[in-house]
């Protein structure tokens, strides 16, 4: 029996960097729709889920054709709001794709799902690639993560991990291979209810990456590498970035 996937798109007007971001008009629609029709395209997705306790958000994503799920209570991270979905919905498998991760798409997301499911000891899952410039390694809004050998996250952090000394004659991202996270998380459906069962870890908190509290209670994360160029949109001065990937016409 095929596994049943549902990927869930948590959306909150109270972005601290960006307020209302998610609604931001781009070529006449808000930023929120493209995230969605790129992910609507992937075919091991059995049902997709925009998630959010806001009226203003689930008119908007009602009327560009998503299904809506309002949240009943605040939640600090979007996985929190992705485990109360989980809750109320069916599925196997859950994604957790964050609202602003322009440049998914339908392929990439089959061939990470599909490799997820084979690995049936796997209860998270996220993606990486690798970051090829040396700004984006002090960029707070770039986080990095290092793996192990096995392929499973050692640490995710928002400074450049592992520290190099600056080359005169190299770019660090010459001399080590570092990675970028993607926020689209991977739960089987117990781990995402023992992740909404447990408090927020420090250094989670810390930080500000909830993929922290998985790994803090001695949980493992299978990361899968990709060859994926997202774009961040971090203020409206970014937006003009989204050309890149969505093209006229």
């Amino acid at each position: 029996m095929a596994v049943q996937v549902t990927a869930v798109i948590p959306a909150r007007l109270g972005s601290k960097r960006f307020p209302g971001k998610v609604l931001y008009p781009y070529r006449g629609k808000p930023l929120l729709y493209y995230v969605w029709n790129d992910v609507r395209r992937s075919r091991r997705i059995d049902r997709l889920i925009v998630a959010t306790d806001s009226a203003e958000v689930s008119r908007v994503a009602e009327g560009f054709g998503a299904e809506v799920y309002r949240s009943t209570r605040p939640h600090a991270t979007g996985s929190d709001r992705v485990a109360e979905v989980a809750a109320r919905v069916g599925g196997e498998v859950f994604l957790n794709i964050q609202a602003d991760n322009f440049g998914l798409t339908g392929r990439l997301l089959d061939r990470m799902i599909a490799a997820f499911v084979r690995e049936r000891g796997a209860e998270y899952g996220t993606m990486a690639t690798r970051i090829n410039a040396d700004g984006d390694l002090f960029n707070p809004n770039v986080v990095k993560v290092v793996i192990s050998q096995s392929g499973t996250a050692l640490w995710f952090s928002r400074y450049p991990i592992p520290f190099l000394q600056r080359s005169r004659a190299m770019r660090r991202t010459a001399q080590f291979a570092y990675r970028k996270h993607i926020g689209v998380y991977l739960f089987r459906r117990s781990g995402l209810k023992a992740f909404g069962r447990w408090r927020r870890s420090p250094l989670e908190k810390a930080e500000s990456l909830e993929q922290l509290r998985i790994l803090e209670h001695g949980a493992r994360m299978r990361v899968f590498d990709v060859p994926l160029k997202t774009v961040s949109v971090d203020s409206p001065a970014d937006i003009e970035k989204l050309d890149r990937i969505y093209r006229q016409g």
